[in-house]
């Protein structure tokens, strides 16, 4: 099957039993609000599984990664202290929290 998506043609080939989907090839959805993650996360994980980092299984067995525009931006600040505390605390998620990224980058540890 052949599809475009934004101006990108992409070609799906079935593969029979032999290969399965892995998390070598996955889907980045930004969100740029925290409910558009919580609800991305809940429909997602629905038949699914979360993994961590922001990213999931879901039922047909095809990685995503639910991420929050805010994220890019931390990570990319030009003090690496920022965006270490930043990269730490995305470490330890599961499904990202945009609230608890900004606690990090503003160096508020609680």
């Amino acid at each position: 099957m052949t599809f475009n998506l934004d101006g990108q043609e992409l070609i799906a080939l079935n593969g029979g039993p032999h290969y399965s989907f892995t998390p070598a090839i996955s889907l980045f959805v930004r969100c740029e609000t925290q409910q558009e993650v919580d609800e991305l996360w809940e429909k997602l994980c629905e038949g699914g599984e979360p993994v961590r980092c922001g990213w999931l299984k879901d039922r047909s067995g095809l990685s995503r990664q639910i991420v929050p525009t805010a994220l890019g931006e931390m990570l990319s600040d030009p003090d690496p202290d920022r965006s270490r505390r930043v990269m730490q605390a995305m470490l330890q998620m599961i499904k990202l929290d945009i609230a608890t990224l900004q606690r990090a980058y503003a160096g508020d540890a609680t």
